[in-house]
């Protein structure tokens, strides 16, 4: 299978590397604004260069996946699937949800195949969970708790364009949210606070924020974020039922350090980073994608499951600045 890839950043370059180790992809063609960093990848795994997005999806390709800057998503998405080229593009759809519903709409007649990754779908822990809820272990559900805290702030660049923590950080923790529990958002208040970096409230965005959601069937998920995190990368998920109780991420690279008598969990080397912790998860993902790309599978991840998770994100960027709670309704455009 010949691949292509647009965007070799940080992220791009990662698919890269683990496209050419997946048994299915004979070859990559890459493509990025910077020529070095298409090169490198060249080098690095036999790419072949191609000198623009449309030179990639007319170099006889199965599949792309789009790792380049968020503004570019939209554009890069619709001309794949014009192209008849089915799509991996990293989330968001769009930096603004009025243009992934302009997005949904315009490929909402086309039978391409698109695939929005959310890579949490695929890490071993959440499937479990997921299968734990589903088949009905833990009873009806009444808590959910879900973390996600980064080690250190990301550049004072990279925040002015990410439209905000809970567009860039916590959506990956709504949409894991609905993913495992099957139920939807039907309102939330959110909080937030400066406590670090100064460049991220001249932005006008949160360091650490709190959310409370309530699903469509009266279960409540506390959503913590925060961009300080010293002791490593955490991302958990705590699922409390009538019946039972699971946690995601409760393992020995867990980054807490426990104050207990006599104990030493956990032990472990704390995760870095977020590839890192979902290493298993990309590979998982991109296979899946790979088979999207065969016809054996439907896509794990559309625009609409994507565009779920960002009115949640709209509604906690509201109540924040309002201070007060806000329904999905409220914000939902489409």
């Amino acid at each position: 299978m010949r691949i292509g890839i647009l965007g070799l950043g940080r992220i791009g370059a990662f698919h890269a590397e683990t496209l050419f180790g997946l048994d299915a992809v004979e070859s990559l063609v890459v493509a990025d604004p910077f020529a070095q960093a298409a090169k490198a990848a060249a080098e690095r795994f036999g790419a072949e260069v191609a000198d623009s997005p449309e030179a990639v999806l007319a170099a006889g390709v199965d599949g792309v996946v789009i790792a380049a800057a968020t503004d570019a998503h939209p554009g890069l998405i619709l001309a794949a699937v014009e192209a008849g080229v089915p799509v991996f593009c990293e989330k968001p759809v769009a930096k603004a949800m009025s243009e992934g519903v302009e997005v949904l709409k315009a490929v909402g007649g086309s039978d391409v195949p698109i695939q929005i990754g959310y890579n949490r779908r695929f890490d071993a822990g959440f499937v479990a969970a997921r299968a734990a809820v589903r088949s009905g272990e833990l009873g009806k559900l009444h808590t959910v708790r879900s973390t996600t805290l980064d080690p250190a702030p990301p550049p004072a660049a990279y925040v002015a364009a990410s439209g905000g923590i809970f567009r860039d950080c916590s959506v990956h923790d709504f949409d894991i949210i609905r993913w495992v529990t099957g139920r939807e958002v039907t309102e939330v208040y959110a909080v937030g606070g400066n406590r670090g970096a100064d460049y991220i409230k001249e932005a006008g965005d949160a360091d650490t924020t709190g959310a409370i959601l309530t699903l469509d069937d009266g279960t409540i998920a506390v959503v913590s974020n925060s961009r300080h995190n010293a002791r490593g990368y955490d991302v958990r998920m705590e699922i409390h039922g009538f019946q039972d109780s699971i946690a995601v991420g409760l393992e020995d690279k867990l980054p807490l350090r426990s104050v207990e008598p006599g104990v030493t969990f956990p032990s472990g080397t704390p995760h870095d980073f977020f590839m890192d912790r979902f290493t298993a998860a990309y590979r998982a993902e991109l296979t899946a994608f790979i088979e999207v790309v065969a016809g054996t599978r439907p896509s794990p991840c559309t625009i609409a499951d994507a565009l779920e998770a960002g009115w949640i994100a709209e509604a906690c960027t509201l109540s924040l600045h309002e201070h007060r709670p806000v329904t999905i309704a409220e914000v939902r455009t489409a």
